[in-house]
C-alpha cells in the first residue's frame, strides 16, 4: 500500500522524487546563506468523540486578537527605513526572509525560465519593495526554515519575514507584526483513502507530523494536553520545513499532516492522492514580520497594506490562490485592520 502510494505521488507537481529533491536543496540554500548581522539597535540588518469547536490559535491567557497589536499606517522614514536606504549599489535592496517551497506562495516552478521565486507571499515583497526602494526587484531573498523566522529577525539576518507567518500573541512578544494580510485556519491534510475525517477522534493512535514552531505544532501539544484531542496522537515527527510534512506523508511515514488550510490546499493541489479532512479549526492571520523595534518599517509596511488591500492584493489572489482555495477570496480577505499598539 505504500509503495503504491508513493507511486501515485509521483503525479503532480513533481512527486516524491522532485519533492525530496527540493526540500535537501532548500536545506542546503538555508545553510549556505551568509548570516548578515547589522546594527542590532535599529533593526536594520548589514478524544475519540464529537468534533471540535472552531476556535482560536493557542494563546498566552492573558492576550486576546494578536492581529490588532500592531502600529498605525504611516508613511514617514524612521532609522530603520533608512538604513535600508543608505545601502549601496547591489546591496541596495530589501532583505526578506521567504519559503522557497511553498506552491503558489513562495516556490520556485522549475517550468518557468529562470526559476525567479513567485507566489502570493512574493507579489506582496515586490509591492513592499517598490514603495520603499522605487524598485519591486530591489529585494534579496533569503530562504528561511519554519523554524528560523523568529531567530533570523531577532538576529538582523532579514529585514521582515514574508513567508505565511501566522500572528499569535507567543509571537508578538518576539517580534512585531503588520496587521493581517491573509485569513486562514488549521486543518487535517491525509491521503484520501484515508479514514481520518478531520479534527477529531479518527485521529486516535495516528501520527501526525507538525512544523516545528508552527502554530500547528503548538495548537496540537495543547489540545492533546487537555484532551481536546485523543490523548494517543502521536505528535513526535516534528520536521524543521512544513513542506518536508508532505513528503513523510507520501512515503508512508505518518499518517496525516496538520497546518494551515491555506497551504495545506496547495499541497493538495501538488499530490492528488491527498486532500483536506475536514473544516478548519481555528481562524488564524498572516502578518508581515519585523524585528521588535523596527517600528517606522511596521508603520511603513501597514500604510502599504491599506493600498495593497485596495489595489493588488485581489489581481495576486485570483492569480496563484484561486485555483486552490477556489473563485471566491471571500474567506481568505483580512479583516478590516484595528491598529492598538502605541509605540
Amino acid at each position: 500500500m505504500r509503495a503504491r502510494r508513493v507511486r501515485d505521488g509521483l503525479r503532480g507537481w513533481g512527486g516524491v522524487g522532485a519533492m525530496a529533491v527540493v526540500c535537501a536543496l532548500a536545506l542546503t540554500c538555508v545553510l549556505l546563506l551568509p548570516l548578515t548581522t547589522g546594527s542590532r539597535g535599529d533593526g536594520s540588518t548589514g478524544l475519540a468523540g464529537p468534533r471540535i469547536a472552531e476556535g482560536t490559535a493557542a494563546a498566552d491567557s492573558e492576550c486576546t486578537d494578536p492581529e490588532k497589536q500592531t502600529l498605525p499606517p504611516s508613511g514617514a522614514d524612521g532609522a530603520t527605513i533608512a538604513a535600508i536606504k543608505a545601502r549601496k549599489g547591489e546591496k541596495r535592496k530589501l532583505i526578506v526572509g521567504v519559503d522557497q517551497n511553498s506552491y503558489r506562495w513562495g516556490y520556485r516552478d522549475p517550468n518557468n525560465a529562470g526559476a525567479e521565486l513567485e507566489g502570493f507571499d512574493i507579489d506582496l515583497v515586490r509591492r513592499i519593495a517598490r514603495d520603499i526602494l522605487g524598485d519591486p526587484k530591489a529585494v534579496q531573498f533569503k530562504a528561511i526554515p519554519t523554524n528560523q523566522r523568529i531567530p533570523a529577525l531577532q538576529e538582523h539576518r532579514v529585514d521582515m519575514v514574508v513567508r505565511t507567518m501566522t500572528i499569535t500573541c507567543k509571537r508578538i512578544g518576539q517580534v512585531a507584526f503588520s496587521a493581517p494580510y491573509f485569513k486562514t485556519g488549521q486543518q487535517v491534510l491525509a491521503p484520501k483513502s484515508s479514514k481520518i475525517d478531520g479534527y477529531d477522534g479518527t485521529l486516535a493512535g495516528k501520527k501526525v507530523c507538525t512544523a516545528a514552531s508552527s502554530t500547528a505544532n503548538g495548537q496540537l501539544t495543547e489540545d492533546r494536553k487537555a484532551g481536546r484531542i485523543p490523548k494517543n496522537v502521536n505528535l513526535e515527527t516534528v520536521v524543521p520545513n512544513q513542506l518536508d510534512c508532505l513528503v513523510r506523508l507520501q512515503l508512508g511515514e505518518v499518517d496525516a499532516v496538520v497546518t494551515d488550510g491555506a497551504l495545506a490546499a496547495s499541497q493538495a493541489a501538488q499530490d492528488p492522492t491527498v486532500t483536506l479532512k475536514g473544516g478548519p479549526f481555528t481562524t488564524e492571520y498572516y502578518g508581515v514580520a519585523m524585528n521588535a523595534k523596527a517600528s517606522d518599517l511596521v508603520s511603513r509596511v501597514n500604510r502599504i497594506l491599506v493600498e495593497y488591500r485596495a489595489d493588488g492584493w485581489q489581481t495576486s489572489y485570483d492569480r496563484w490562490l484561486s485555483a486552490t482555495l477556489g473563485p471566491d477570496a471571500g474567506l481568505s480577505k483580512p479583516p478590516a485592520p484595528v491598529y492598538l499598539r502605541k509605540s
